[in-house]
């Protein structure tokens, strides 16, 4: 029998398809808010888990916006040691609603398999190895400001490769903020529950610290700390009594250990560590001080399979664990329960816990005297009096309405219910700024006195981030992120810029400030760099005024060799390479070649000795060709060719007639 048909739900998925996209394959598993399958990503052709919440949550709407804020939450994780969430969504169908999440597929098994398949207790080394890659995930949670809220061994995954990764972060509290639920309802695995999560439903890092210590307490001793037959009997005993030492089922275990879970799981959340960072530090410090190294984890054979966060769906409730000693827990569903009341009822339940003994008793050895009913009387009347004090029987109060309400007024409502507000900010589309999107827990649920209520407060549509000029892209596109905006590259609209460098941003559109939908497009404007520049008309200059004109345009020149131009006179320009009139991007000093004239300008002859004037065109580099009737000594020219003041190459004749 399949696992769909076990469920009697789930089944009309299997083969279907998600927002036309994912292609639901097999059922890995089923939870208690959810069922988890194997999938396909068509578009990007990558397996997936896709998390398919029960159809309860559907239909309510509030689950499905706090759904979506907590998923896109969790996809800003970015650790090797968290699952990976990829996608959120809502298909619509005519069989209804399914709400679902798109994660990483973790090939392996859950650390409940781990600890199952080793029989309860896990090796010292492996317990640590688990403890911290599972710390240091957390610990990233809890820097960017969410609290995971049902840390347990079915939420953390052991890969194949023997990565560890926990899974699962913000569900809890998007189920906890549904209709389906209120503020009488504990959400969450009770084995697991910290005290504060049982009385009030309220979570913090802390309340994570105490989750992760109790599955410390069960990876070294092979079980949990409390069991029961009831729920309520197990959520009785983590606020009543102190989390006893591991060494009481495991004598040889150091003393640091046993201080460490005795820490981690203390009543008052004050006096634990405030998150899973410093508890990281301490579980480090301690197991340099014990010589403890890391070992590689290994998925058990029989254990070699596809798991995600859930479990199966004949996996008992957590009130059906047997408690005896070592044997290995069952795996543990997270639930709804009752949170315990506080008027009359809720005291006759909890003594009914001590007096039902005490009635056992009195069966069995008849009648008491009156004295001694006198003495039961006063024990039971302590013991309700004890219950009644940690509980706060008259010091809850009711969460007043404050969703939709400016942050002031919801400040006020709060105070005046003798209240205080924890306020976290996060963009959204359709809520103005500083009004309230949500409260943790929700209105109409019962909070001690003098307790602290979550508030989310929209900050509006995100505006386009301020970009400093000269930033790199990187830069900007986390900006952009950061924004809650998504960075996009149009290179047909770079544009050249005279001081900010190529490749570097000028600006954005839209312009900074411009409010936009989240997710939505912002185009960075990049430099291309200094526009180009046209080579100057340098022809007909002499050498050093064309060198000292392209200088000033932010050129370097040099001489590129000489040419004859008999319009040109020697030692002026000719042309440049490249060509004058050409344009040159001034990147750095781009180098310009000059060509310059080697033309000779003819003197003027006439008038001269012969042998004068052979001195003269000597000295030019020219040659002299004299022509006369007769010989004579100091000869006299009177006539030349060319003619003076003519431009000729060099070596060229002058023809010249003396008489």
């Amino acid at each position: 029998m399949t696992p769909e048909t076990r469920s009697g739900r789930g089944a009309s998925l299997v083969g279907g398809m998600l927002e036309r996209r994912y292609r639901v394959d097999s059922l890995i598993a089923r939870g208690g808010m959810s069922a988890v399958y194997r999938g396909l990503d068509t578009r990007l052709d990558r397996p997936v888990a896709i998390k398919v919440m029960d159809a309860q949550y559907s239909g309510d709407r509030s689950f499905v916006d706090r759904f979506e804020r907590e998923a896109r939450a969790a996809a800003r994780l970015h650790h090797p040691d968290v699952v990976a969430v990829y996608d959120q969504g809502v298909d619509r169908g005519p069989d209804g609603d399914h709400v679902f999440l798109v994660m990483q597929l973790v090939e392996g098994c859950t650390l409940r398999d781990l600890i199952m398949a080793r029989g309860g207790r896990l090796p010292l080394a492996m317990t640590l190895s688990v403890l911290a890659p599972m710390l240091s995930a957390l610990s990233a949670a809890h820097q960017a400001g969410m609290v995971h809220r049902d840390v347990k061994p079915e939420n953390v995954l052991i890969g194949t490769d023997g990565s560890v990764k926990v899974a699962d972060f913000g569900l809890v509290r998007a189920a906890a903020e549904a209709g389906t639920t209120s503020g009488s309802i504990i959400l969450g695995t009770v084995a697991y529950l910290s005290p504060e999560q049982v009385t009030t439903g309220a979570a913090d890092a802390r309340s994570d610290v105490y989750a992760a210590g109790i599955v410390l307490y069960e990876m070294l001793t092979g079980r949990p700390p409390y069991v029961g037959d009831t729920a309520l009997s197990v959520a009785y005993r983590h606020v009543n009594d102190d989390v006893p030492p591991p060494s009481g089922l495991v004598p040889d275990l150091p003393q640091a250990l046993d201080d460490l879970v005795v820490r981690a799981t203390r009543r008052d959340p004050a006096q634990r560590p405030e998150n899973a960072e410093v508890f990281l530090d301490e579980l480090q410090r301690v197991r340099t001080a014990l010589g403890i190294a890391p070992v590689a984890l290994s998925v058990p054979a029989s254990e070699e399979r596809t798991t995600q966060m859930a479990t199966a769906a004949e996996d008992p409730p957590t009130e059906q664990i047997p408690a005896v000693g070592d044997t290995p827990v069952a795996p543990q569903r997270t639930r709804a329960m009752a949170r315990p009341a506080t008027d009359d009822e809720h005291t006759q339940d909890f003594s009914a816990v001590a007096a039902e003994p005490r009635r056992d008793r009195d069966r069995r050895h008849g009648r008491r005297t009156v004295a001694l009913w006198t003495a039961v009387v006063l024990v039971l009347a302590a013991l309700v009096g004890g219950t009644a004090y940690w509980l706060g029987i008259g010091s809850y109060v009711q969460v007043p309405r404050v969703v939709g309400e400016p942050e002031a007024a919801a400040q006020q409502a709060l105070e005046g219910a003798g209240l205080s507000g924890n306020v976290t900010r996060e963009n959204d589309n359709t809520i103005p700024e500083g009004v309230v999107i949500s409260s943790t827990p929700g209105e109409g649920s019962r909070v001690r006195s003098g307790g602290t209520v979550d508030l989310v407060v929209s900050l509006g549509k995100p505006k386009v981030p301020e970009i400093a000029q000269g930033t790199t892209v990187a830069e900007a596109e986390s900006a952009i992120r950061n924004a809650k905006l998504q960075p996009k590259r149009d290179e047909s609209g770079d544009q050249y810029h005279s001081t900010v460098p190529e490749g570097r941003v000028i600006g954005v559109n839209p312009a900074p400030g411009t409010p936009l939908n989240i997710s939505a497009e912002v185009t960075l404007v990049v430099s291309k760099g200094p526009p180009p520049v046209q080579v100057p008309d340098v022809r007909g200059m002499s050498r050093d005024d064309a060198f000292a004109t392209l200088s000033n345009a932010g050129f370097e020149p040099y001489e590129a060799g000489r040419q004859f131009d008999s319009s040109i006179a020697g030692d002026h320009v000719i042309s440049t390479d490249p060509a004058i009139g050409s344009e040159v991007r001034l990147v750095g000093r781009p180098r310009i070649g000059v060509v310059l004239s080697n033309a000779v300008e003819v003197p003027s002859l006439n008038g001269l000795r012969v042998a004068d004037a052979q001195q003269q065109v000597a000295a030019l580099g020219l040659q002299l060709s004299v022509q006369s009737f007769f010989q004579r000594p100091n000869m006299m020219i009177w006539g030349q060719l060319p003619l003076p003041g003519s431009k000729v190459e060099p070596g060229s004749t002058i023809h010249v007639t003396a008489f």
